[in-house]
C-alpha cells in the first residue's frame, strides 16, 4: 500500500495541537537519514552534525545496528526484569570490561540513569545521616525533579519549586570551592567529567584528581555524568580517560545518548571497590529500592552491542580523535571574527562566539544553527552563544571538510563586528 504524501503545514499543525510545547523546535521535517545525512520531506539533504544530539555514535540507520534490532525483535521484544534475558547480561559484561569491576542498572535515558546515581549516594550516606550531593554550576544532569535539582543552570529550575533539597552548586574546576562545601552532610559528588549542554567544558585531569583525592579522604562518593561524552565520543570508552585522568576510577558513571545508536537505552555503572557494613556499593541498591518497566529490553541491548562491536571493530575510538583534530583545525582556519574560542575533546567539539556578535532577534546561538540549517549543515546550540559539532564516530575526512565550509558560509552571512 503506498504511503500518502505528507503534508507539512499539517505535519507542524499536528504537532502544534496534539504535542506538548516543550521543545522549541527549528522549521525543519525529517523524514528519512542514512549515516551523517538527513533529508526532509522535499528530499532536501542535510548534513548532520549533531547526530541527534551525540546519540547517533554509528550515524543514521546504522545497517547492523538495525539488523540486531530487528532479529533480536523476532525472537523477543520484552520481558519483565523478575526473569533474565542474554542480552542484557552481554552488554552488562562489556560496560563492565571497559570501565571497571562492578555492576551496571539498565533503564531508559541519560536521566534515569543520573537519578539512579542520585538514589545510590543517599542510599550510601543513609548510614551516617547524610545525603547532599555537591554539583557545578554550568552543568546539566536531566529532566527529572532530582536531575533539575542537581543541574547547576537556574533556567531549568523555573516554575518547578520546591525542588529536591540537598544539592550545592559550585564553580566548575574551583577545587578550593568543592573542599569548602564538603560538610557533615555531603554523601557525594556529581561531575560531568565534559560538560555538554553547558558548552563543551573539560575539566583538568588535575581537578578529577583531587575530586578523587577529596571523596577518598571524607568517605564521599566521586559520580561521573558521561551521558554526552561517554562510550567513544571522545576518543576512548570512558571520557575522562581522555582528560589525561585514567588513573582516576570513579564510584558511578552515567551514559545513555550514544550507547545505542537512538534506541531508547540508559545505564549507570557501579564500582565494586567501595564497601561498608552492607557490604559493596554495587550491592546496596538491592531488590525493591530501585526499578523500571523497560530497563534492559532485550532489543535496545542487541542494538548497543552491535553499536559497541561496530566502534571497537572499525576503529572509531581513534577515528573520533583524527576527525575532531581535523573538524577544530578547519573551524579555527575559517578565521571568523565571530569566532571567539573553539573547545573540544574528540568528536565533543563547541565553537564559543564572540562577544560583539551582531544583534539579531535570535540568541546569537539560535541565529547561527538557524542559518547553518538553510545551509544544509544541521548543528546544535548550548546555552545562548555555543554551537555544538557532534558528528557520528564514523565521519569521513570529506564530511568534516564539507561541514566547515557550509559553518563558515553561515558566519560570511553576518556583518563583520565593528
Amino acid at each position: 500500500m503506498a504511503v500518502p504524501p505528507v503534508s507539512l503545514m499539517s505535519l507542524a499543525e499536528d504537532y502544534a495541537k496534539n504535542i506538548v510545547p516543550t521543545y522549541g523546535r527549528f522549521d525543519l521535517d525529517i523524514e528519512s537519514g542514512s549515516g551523517c545525512r538527513v533529508r526532509d520531506f522535499s528530499g532536501r539533504e542535510y548534513l548532520d552534525f549533531g547526530a541527534g544530539i551525540a546519540v547517533c555514535s554509528l550515524g543514521h540507520s546504522h545497517p547492523e545496528a538495525g539488523a540486531a534490532a530487528a532479529e533480536q525483535a523476532m525472537r523477543l521484544v520484552h520481558c519483565s526484569n523478575l526473569y533474565r534475558t542474554k542480552p542484557a547480561a552481554d552488554l552488562a559484561r562489556r560496560i563492565v570490561e571497559v570501565t571497571g569491576p562492578g555492576k551496571v542498572f539498565f533503564c531508559n535515558s541519560g536521566a534515569e540513569a543520573n537519578e539512579g546515581l542520585v538514589k545510590l549516594a543517599r542510599r550510601f550516606g543513609s548510614a551516617t545521616g547524610r545525603h547532599g550531593i555537591i554539583t557545578f554550576n554550568g552543568s546539566f544532569h536531566g529532566r527529572t525533579m532530582a536531575c533539575i535539582s542537581a543541574t547547576g543552570q537556574d533556567k531549568v529550575k523555573k516554575g518547578f519549586g520546591p525542588l529536591l533539597e540537598g544539592f550545592t552548586h559550585v564553580p566548575f574546576g574551583d577545587i578550593g570551592a568543592v573542599r569548602s562545601a564538603v560538610d557533615g552532610s555531603t554523601a557525594a559528588i556529581l561531575v560531568e567529567p565534559i560538560q555538554g549542554e553547558g558548552g563543551i567544558h573539560p575539566a583538568s585531569a588535575g581537578f578529577l584528581r583531587e575530586l578523587r583525592a577529596l571523596c577518598d579522604s571524607n568517605n564521599l562518593l566521586l559520580l561521573f555524568d558521561e551521558v554526552q561524552c561517554g562510550l567513544g565520543r571522545t576518543g576512548d570508552w570512558c571520557g575522562w580517560h581522555t582528560l589525561g585522568a585514567a588513573d582516576v576510577q570513579p564510584d558511578g558513571v552515567s551514559w545513555a545518548k550514544g550507547i545505542a545508536n537512538g534506541f531508547p537505552l540508559g545505564a549507570f555503572w557501579v564500582s565494586d571497590s567501595v564497601r561498608d557494613s552492607r557490604g559493596p556499593l554495587c550491592d546496596l541498591l538491592g531488590p525493591g529500592s530501585h526499578g523500571t518497566t523497560y530497563g534492559g529490553n532485550p532489543v535496545c541491548c542487541a542494538a548497543s552491542l552491535k553499536v559497541l562491536e561496530v566502534i571497537a571493530r572499525d576503529g572509531l575510538l581513534e577515528n573520533a580523535k583524527k576527525m575532531g583534530v581535523r573538524l577544530v583545525e578547519g573551524l579555527r582556519a575559517i578565521g571568523s571574527p565571530l569566532i571567539s574560542e573553539i573547545r573540544a575533546v574528540g568528536l565533543m567539539v563547541g565553537v564559543q562566539l564572540c562577544r560583539d556578535f551582531p544583534k539579531t532577534e535570535k540568541t546569537p546561538a539560535i541565529e547561527t544553527v538557524v542559518r547553518s540549517m538553510a545551509g544544509g549543515l544541521l548543528v546544535i546550540p548550548a546555552g545562548d552563544a555555543v554551537v555544538r559539532f557532534l558528528p557520528p564516530l564514523n565521519a569521513k575526512p570529506a564530511e568534516i571538510d564539507e561541514a566547515v565550509e557550509k559553518f563558515a558560509a553561515a558566519l560570511r552571512s553576518f556583518p563583520t563586528p565593528a
